[in-house]
């Protein structure tokens, strides 16, 4: 009775591996394939059948020669029904906020991997699903486009408030605003005050961040969707003028003034970049 348990056990063990082993793509030793075969995205099992939103940094460092860990450590497990056995195979739903027309979408991509009969990632693919878009591309790099706003033309000396907002600083983020709204493929905005190095570190780095999220809070009020505005403040900086510290206090003052500053990058996918 028990051998023939065992047996039936063994069996049944030999299916689940055949099983789990097979992959949709038909992928060579060294991890390639001539047609590769994505899953129906409706068959994802993953974060309760939805695919999740990745981290773009992370998406960015994926390269052929990762391992397995290496890669669920970036990206996470595979969000299909990949198998335990023998896989060569990973599929992933991922999701990206966009800005189009002025508006916030969410565009989705199916993204694949192969590996090595060693189990070494060697090829990558990235389709859209639903209409074709530039997001869902492995070829077309991201391009930043970055604006500098002198934060004296934004703001009175020492204030940070949307109140301290002077005219020509509105005016300024109207502008940006609106340039904005009037390209596509959007995917992050990176927001980042500075400020003199005059005055205490600690101050300072407090004042930079006020100002940045000061500017991201008014853009989001024009508009520009707050999802994909990240503000955060680096404090104070000599590197865009550097002045002598025995200059009178007005002086100093003006002569630091590129130093006071909030940049805004825009972060777009495979788009020419945004004319100032």
């Amino acid at each position: 009775m028990n051998k023939k348990l065992i047996g039936v056990a063994m069996l049944t063990a030999a299916l689940l591996i055949g099983g789990c082993s097979s992959t949709l793509s038909q992928v060579s030793g060294e991890g390639t394939t001539e047609e590769p075969i994505f899953p129906n995205p409706d068959k994802v099992t993953f974060n309760n059948d939805q695919g999740t939103f990745p981290n773009i940094e992370s998406l960015r460092t994926v390269k052929a020669g990762m391992t397995k860990d290496q890669l669920y450590y970036l990206l996470g497990r595979p969000h299909f029904q990949e198998g335990l056995f023998g896989v060569r195979e990973w599929d992933y739903l991922f999701h990206f906020h966009r800005m189009s027309n002025g508006k916030n979408e969410v565009v989705t991509c199916q993204f694949k991997v192969l590996f090595d009969k060693h189990y070494v990632a060697q090829s990558f693919f990235m389709r859209p699903v639903g209409e074709p878009n530039e997001l869902c591309s492995l070829d077309k790099p991201a391009k930043v486009q970055q604006f500098n706003l002198e934060a004296d033309g934004l703001f009175d000396f020492d204030k940070s408030g949307v109140r301290d907002l002077k005219p020509k600083g509105i005016e300024k983020l109207q502008n940006l605003a609106k340039e904005l709204a009037q390209n596509d493929n959007i995917r992050s905005i990176d927001i980042v005050g500075y400020t003199d190095p005059l005055g205490g570190v600690i101050y300072n780095q407090r004042l930079s961040a006020r100002r940045a999220h000061t500017v991201m809070q008014y853009l989001g009020s024009l508009g520009v969707p707050m999802d994909l505005m990240e503000a955060s403040g680096a404090g104070p900086t000599s590197e865009f003028a550097q002045c002598d510290r025995s200059m009178p206090r007005e002086s100093l003052i003006a002569c630091f003034e590129p130093n006071r500053r909030v940049t805004v990058g825009v972060k777009r996918l495979g788009a020419d970049t945004m004319a100032q």
